[in-house]
């Protein structure tokens, strides 16, 4: 994967901090530096829901450093900010549902460490912040499709904490003079995302229930809809937000998605169709905090970021499903 580059010129002489790179999306990232040579590659991640095994065939590496850290902690933040010119900011306890049942360590980690990582950089005087946002704070907006100036009231304490990244970002960008990007990302999947645990995705749990013959739950009655992105995606939206001319002028964050919707209903009978299972799904209650309906607008992006979504969904479907069979089926 990542044969395409998505920036232009050399990464050899630039130094880059990947928060949460052990973690599923930040994985991704630290595989595209290499890829593409990065000089220096920095990955902090105290493993709380990322895994060694994600990032363990890249440490061998020599330009790669990993220190096991935590955003929440002011100390390991400046260790691991010297020297930096990007930061990749993925580092955050996910999940709406986790955020509900524990809303102090979401907000400890997603607000707190956040905060630590914009006033290390600033301290160190990288050259841009690109950090994950959520297509959470949309809440309860009924808009579609979703436009980054339009939002409505959130919906979780997760919500709530990508919420105030943003506006902590947009402060630091008046305050400091800072650069800071933030990409409200729409249901990211791929190779690496979890199924295990009670926090995990629907994509990840489906494929796991289905290949092992075990009921799969689907939340309500499966009307709900999202914006299924494939983690190439966000890779690329990374990439070129770290690189792309900036305009203090205009509100930094962009929609990463596909621009796509597709049920859950649907969704899950394509994973049907891709293993060739017959088990139907078991409906539950719905889950508090969820979203009905999710479609970006990724027009601005497209604009200003020149983002162009090469994988769709049932492509990024039948490349995550094989990863899944060989890493835990084979």
């Amino acid at each position: 994967m990542y044969e395409t580059a998505y920036h232009q010129g050399s990464l050899e002489n630039s130094t880059f901090l990947v928060t949460g790179g052990a973690g599923f999306i930040g994985s991704h990232l630290v595989e595209y530096l290499l890829k593409w040579k990065a000089g220096k590659i920095i990955i902090l991640d105290n493993l709380a829901t990322g895994f060694a095994e994600n990032i363990e065939p890249f440490l061998k590496a020599p330009n790669i450093e990993w220190i096991n850290g935590d955003i929440t902690v002011e100390a390991d933040c400046n260790r691991a900010m010297k020297g930096v010119d990007y930061v990749l900011h993925q580092a955050a306890l996910g999940s709406v549902p986790r955020s509900v049942e524990n809303p102090i360590a979401t907000n400890k980690t997603n607000i707190d460490g956040f905060l630590n990582i914009l006033v290390a950089a600033k301290n160190e005087k990288v050259k841009r912040v690109v950090y994950a946002s959520s297509s959470s704070v949309y809440g309860d907006s009924k808009i579609l499709p979703k436009k980054e100036e339009q939002i409505g009231k959130p919906l979780s304490p997760y919500a709530v904490t990508k919420l105030v990244n943003e506006q902590y970002a947009d402060v630091f960008v008046k305050t400091y003079g800072m650069e800071i990007i933030g990409l409200r990302y729409f249901n990211i999947f791929g190779p690496r995302q979890n199924p295990s645990g009670a926090y995990a995705a629907a994509i990840p749990l489906f494929m796991n229930a289905l290949l092992s013959g075990k009921d799969a739950y689907i939340n309500g009655d499966g009307g709900q809809t999202r914006d299924f992105t494939f983690v190439a995606n966000a890779v690329q939206a990374n990439i070129k937000a770290t690189f792309a001319p900036f305009n203090k002028n205009i509100d930094q964050v962009y929609n990463v998605a596909v621009s796509d919707r597709v049920s859950i209903k649907e969704l899950y009978q394509t994973l049907m169709k891709l293993t060739g299972s017959i088990i139907p799904p078991v409906h539950r209650e719905e889950r508090a905090g969820d979203i009905r309906d999710s479609l970006a607008d990724i027009s601005k992006a497209t604009k200003e970021l020149n983002y162009q979504p090469e994988v769709k969904v049932q492509d990024g479907l039948s490349i995550t499903l094989d990863w899944f069979k060989k890493a835990f089926f084979s």
